[in-house]
């Protein structure tokens, strides 16, 4: 009985690998899905950026062959394996992840991730962009989905409106759940609970005061549908002056463990010198007992021929 559980986990090793590596397939109505901006030298600096925090770590710099030895490899972006992939593909698989691949839907934009993907075709010569030029929606057919917004810094609330743009006319998107987000370094802070569009297409978040934000306390914000599919992947970027002003204070400014010595800690300080004075204490008494052993060996040596004379 043993011998065949043993059996069955030695199998499972040899298979499990075989199954992370099965090919990732891509929906077919995701395949097709394009940027609604041209990819130029603006996207591909702000790619390379984000690439550079969220994606190098495991799938190295672009062209170089040098990611992480991971089962299945993340692979280089600019080899055919990954570069035969469409733009709604790479899209897709950065949106959902899988395996040892983080879904990056909290973390990146729509607008972030095909700056992304703009970086990653900076090492197909021979690729061709297509361009999405209408944002449309299933749930608007034929519509191009567009959102404004207000803020009212009386009570700190911003208002976001959803309208469907026809030949027929604007409606109001109604009953689409928004969420608002906050840049940060690493990704995107939620701002406030998901909201849904009213029957005017509005939708309410409140804005904390207390928001960390620059220096003259503005902050980035972002909102975007979270079903996508059914209202598009329309999402709406603006600065506002609403947070809290935050300087930044220099990691060497005040006595620090990483600090020069001017600005050390000064206990760093004498911790520092008493360990390097023993050390080299240490040393003086070995060198010392050496040459007190050499001494030693030379009397006894002399003494020695003196007998033997």
């Amino acid at each position: 009985m043993m011998k065949n559980f043993i059996s069955l986990l030695f199998a499972l090793q040899l298979l499990l690998p075989g199954l992370n590596a099965q090919e990732w397939i891509v929906p077919a109505d995701k395949k097709g899905k394009l940027s609604t901006f041209p990819f130029d030298d603006v996207t591909r600096k702000a790619g390379e950026k984000l690439y550079s925090i969220n994606c190098m770590s495991c799938h190295g710099t672009p062209g170089k062959g040098n990611y992480l030895n991971l089962v299945p490899p993340p692979g280089d972006p600019a080899t055919e394996k990954i570069q035969k992939n469409a733009d709604g593909e790479i899209f897709y698989k950065l949106t959902t992840g899988r395996g040892q691949m983080p879904s990056f839907r909290s973390v990146l934009s729509g607008t972030e991730m095909w700056h992304v993907i703009s970086y990653i075709r900076s090492f197909n010569s021979s690729y061709k962009q297509q361009v999405m030029t209408v944002i449309t929606s299933k749930a608007y057919p034929g519509a191009e989905i567009k959102l404004a917004l207000s803020f009212n810094k009386n009570d700190s609330t911003l208002k976001l409106y959803a309208s469907a743009v026809s030949e027929k006319g604007t409606v109001p998107v109604t009953g689409a759940e928004l969420r608002l987000f906050v840049q940060r370094y690493f990704g995107h802070l939620p701002v406030d609970e998901p909201k849904n569009t009213n029957e005017n297409g509005i939708a309410t978040f409140h804005v904390p005061g207390d928001l960390p934000g620059d220096t003259a306390g503005n902050l980035l914000l972002m909102a975007r549908f979270t079903d996508e599919d059914n209202f598009g992947s329309e999402s709406k970027d603006t600065t506002l002056s609403a947070g809290a002003k935050i300087f930044p204070v220099s990691l060497t400014e005040e006595r620090a463990m990483w600090n020069n010595v001017r600005k050390a800690p000064v206990w760093i300080i004498l911790t520092y010198g008493l360990g390097l004075l023993a050390a080299w204490g240490f040393i003086m008494i070995v060198l010392m007992k050496i040459r007190d052993i050499y001494i030693i060996g030379e009397s006894l040596t002399a003494a020695d021929t003196k007998k033997d004379k």
